[in-house]
């Protein structure tokens, strides 16, 4: 397609970059939404991950994203201020959009702070927008809207994962029996996932795809047909291999705590002739002279006193044999889930703004009357997967191990609990934060299994980051939009 005005190549060029970095960036650091909980779990590897991760997050952005692309670009500002001939003013305020969300994206992922792709886009926009016009035509309703699910985002996926999490320990974990009980019930979560999924692909789905054009009984069949089948092949297929291939784990496993168990007391001996060994070396002083070094060995004592209650506590929060290997191949179901809605939303965040650049540059107009191509949502998730692979691992490690112990059980409601969420978000047309989901997920789960299993250090690290994000990467965006003002009033 050729574009309006020659002069604006420069700023499509530009911008299609910086959306690919901003991309990157948000699959080096948001990948640990989708798959952290899965990897900290051990069901899935590093490699299967990205691999699945690839597919899904590509998927989510074809099939939902549009939603949240054009809330991202009509929805925050308003458009139409730019249409008495400062189109150029609007695609530059959206590459400084993209500019901004990127840097502060790509700081946090090398700091490994798991922030929100949504905050950032938003808060950038915001900046840029203020630069031109001020506060005018800032589109305060759907802000709060925003501004709001920050806030009930992660409390009502909390509450939908530890809900979950309550069911599942009643009626399966808590169990004598536990793996009959949730045999019979797995036909169930994979109905129930798969109808979720469905329903968010097809429930005023995509334009480009006619999904739009689908009645809601026709939704409806599209949504629980598929499901009833696939539990049905569950029930028929899936069960009965699974009971086979867990009792024969469950027997292996038993079969080697025997043998382990009678080396353990050997190695008893020899760590406590060891720890004597050492006591009797160091030197004891009767004298109780404080001094700054006594005050630090002091809080690093208390520190590491915490630290051995945490690990205690981790120690204890496991699943019993039989429900880890019934959770563990589920949980790959539910990463899938996790990816795709996390495409559906953060794919749309990276590329909104590319997409308001790339249509005023080809119609030369800022209405924003063009449907979402999906080339440009296909290009957002390749970036995103290009992210994941390089670096990926910085944030999937806080996520998945650090603030808190996920065992298959809990990663499922975590996962089903927050996707969940976010999808449903999507299809209304609400760019959430997937990393708030997911964050308040873990925390509100991990802290019904145990309170002293959480970090709550390390949640409140993740909480400033939160709060710092938006300012931020506005105050960057406005930064780089008055560069880029001052070279349009250059080329003029």
């Amino acid at each position: 397609m050729v574009l309006y005005d020659d002069t604006w190549l420069w700023l499509v060029i530009l911008g299609f970059i910086i959306a690919f970095v901003l991309a990157f960036g948000l699959g080096a650091n948001d990948v640990a939404n989708a798959f952290g909980t899965s990897v900290g779990a051990k069901v899935l590897t590093i490699r299967q991950a990205c691999i699945l991760g690839t597919i899904f997050e590509i998927l989510g952005a074809i099939l939902v994203g549009a939603k949240v692309s054009n809330t991202i670009r009509k929805g925050i500002i308003s458009p139409e201020l730019y249409t008495n001939g400062t189109e150029d003013v609007f695609m530059a305020g959206n590459v400084a959009a993209l500019t901004g969300s990127c840097i502060w994206l790509m700081v946090a992922t090398l700091f490994g702070l798991p922030v929100s792709g949504t905050h950032s886009i938003v808060g950038a926009t915001l900046g840029f927008s203020m630069v031109v016009n001020g506060v005018k035509g800032i589109g305060w309703v759907k802000l709060a809207m925003i501004a709001a699910s920050w806030f009930i985002s992660p409390l009502m996926s909390g509450i939908v994962s530890s809900l979950l999490f309550k069911f599942i320990d009643i009626l399966i974990l808590s169990k004598e029996k536990p793996l009959e009980y949730g045999l019979r019930l797995l036909p169930i979560f994979y109905a129930f996932t798969l109808a979720v999924n469905l329903f968010s692909v097809f429930y005023k789905g995509s334009e480009l795809l006619h999904f739009n054009k689908i009645p809601l009984y026709g939704t409806l069949i599209l949504t629980f047909g598929p499901a009833l089948i696939v539990a049905l092949l569950v029930k028929i297929f899936l069960v009965p291999r699974q009971r086979t291939k867990i009792q024969k784990q469950c027997k292996k496993l038993l079969e080697e705590e025997d043998h382990v168990a009678t080396t353990i007391p050997v190695t008893t001996i020899e760590e406590a002739e060891q720890k004597s060994t050492l006591d009797e070396k160091v030197p004891l002083s009767s004298e109780t002279e404080t001094t700054d070094v006594d005050i630090e060995i002091a809080e690093e004592g208390d520190t590491n006193a915490e630290k051995k209650d945490q690990s205690m506590a981790r120690d204890n929060v496991k699943d019993k044999p039989e429900t880890a290997g019934l959770f563990s191949f589920l949980q790959i179901l539910t990463a899938v889930f996790g990816s795709f809605a996390h495409g559906g939303n953060d794919v749309s965040n990276a590329v909104g703004p590319l997409v308001a650049l790339w249509v005023t540059a080809t119609t030369g107009s800022a209405a924003q009357k063009v449907p979402v191509p999906i080339w440009v949502l296909v290009y957002g998730g390749v970036g995103i997967s290009f992210g994941l692979w390089i670096l990926g691992r910085r944030v999937m490690k806080t996520m998945g191990e650090d603030l808190t112990k996920i065992t298959p059980s809990s990663g499922f409601c975590i996962e089903v609990g927050s996707a969940l969420t976010v999808i449903v978000a999507s299809s209304i047309g609400i760019p959430i934060s997937t990393t708030h989901c997911k964050v308040g997920s873990v925390v509100c789960v991990g802290r019904v299994r145990s309170r002293e299993s959480v970090d709550w250090r390390l949640f409140r690290n993740i909480i400033l980051a939160w709060c710092v994000t938006l300012p931020v990467s506005g105050g960057l965006s406005a930064l780089a939009m008055l560069g880029y003002r001052a070279i349009l009033n250059a080329l003029r």
